[in-house]
């Protein structure tokens, strides 16, 4: 079969005036408009250009395609600068003609320019036409787990919502013991274990105090990127601070992600979640999850949503503890020469 000719395109940053015709091109390829998803992608980035990429091509005056993406930094123990791809789309009349392509190799110039050694995203296992496009890209499959749990209007879990008192050096590191079977105190919730609270610009000093200490870095610009987005939409209140002997102690940052990638329901992203390492084995994660679970069932949220390394087996027993288990979705990688 002949290829396809590529149309003269122009390629280009995506820009405000752009949003009509990406939710436009979105909506036919997903069945439905996620107006407000990409409305949101599309102001995360002028509120910190530095820490997203974001392309249009266009053949004369139209817009032919669209690649979304925005950078990682070490979340969850994943080592070194990323770019994680979260939307592209081609105009039905261009597909096969090489626009995602060409879409594709700037923005790996881009990531080449500003440090980035490794581009992610995730997609459903059953997506035939992302999966196939992923393998032409070059993607391979990732060293890491997507887990979810259902918020089922918030209800009460007892893996994840029942206090835990471990004696010190009890547990596997983080906040779970297999050994110790839960109890069923319905007085004593997990998230009683702290003071719980919606995150504030406030907190950003005392993330960054505990993130060095995780991490043995100071991601402070970047910390305070993410606590913007997390407190873009004050609405959804399920970015958290745990509070203990008068100090913050322990934080989760999330989103509410209406539909990236196939999804139908509106699912919850935790981005990242750090606990003080003085404070680790006293029920502080456990509490944070709590309290997000039932602030994400008053919000009618479905799922939670996550991605751990192959090499977090600590946090992914937390998380499987919890009731976690491995999500639909699967993760793909492509490193940068």
């Amino acid at each position: 079969m002949e290829a396809l000719a590529t149309p003269p395109l122009t390629l280009r940053a995506l820009t405000p005036d752009d949003l009509p015709e990406v939710i436009a091109i979105d909506a036919v390829i997903e069945g439905r408009s996620r107006a407000a998803y990409v409305e949101r992608r599309l102001a995360a980035a002028r509120r910190d250009p530095a820490l997203h990429a974001q392309f249009a091509a266009c053949d004369g005056e139209r817009l032919a395609g669209h690649m979304l993406a925005r950078v990682l930094e070490d979340e969850f123990g994943r080592g070194g600068r990323a770019l994680r791809l979260e939307l592209v789309g081609v105009r039905a009349d261009l597909r096969g003609h090489g626009v995602g392509s060409q879409l594709f190799e700037l923005l790996c110039q881009w990531a080449r320019r500003h440090g980035v050694r490794e581009l992610r995203t995730l997609a459903t296992w059953n997506d035939a036409n992302m999966l196939r496009w992923l393998d032409h890209t070059g993607f391979r499959l990732a060293p890491a787990y997507v887990v979810d749990c259902a918020v089922d209007g918030g209800s009460y879990l007892p893996e994840r919502d029942d206090a835990l008192e471990l004696p010190v050096g009890a547990g596997p590191g983080h906040e779970i013991s297999f050994g110790i079977g839960a109890g069923n105190d319905f007085e004593r919730l997990a998230r009683d274990s702290a003071d719980v609270v919606s995150m504030t610009p406030a907190d950003l000093a005392d993330i960054v105090r505990i993130d060095r200490g995780i991490t043995g870095r100071d991601r402070s610009a970047y910390l305070q990127a993410k606590l913007s987005e997390a407190l873009d939409d004050a609405g959804l209140r399920i970015s958290l601070a745990a509070r203990r002997d008068g100090a913050n102690v322990g934080y989760l940052m999330a989103r509410v992600d209406r539909g990236d990638f196939g999804r139908t329901e509106p699912v919850a992203v935790i981005d990242t979640l750090g606990v003080d390492p003085e404070y680790a084995r006293r029920g502080v994660g456990r509490a944070l999850l709590s309290q997000l679970f039932a602030n994400l069932g008053a919000l009618r949220v479905e799922r939670v949503e996550t991605v751990v390394t192959a090499g977090e087996l600590p946090m992914l027993g937390f998380l499987f503890g919890a009731g976690f288990a491995p999500a639909q979705r699967l993760a793909f990688a492509r490193p940068l020469d």
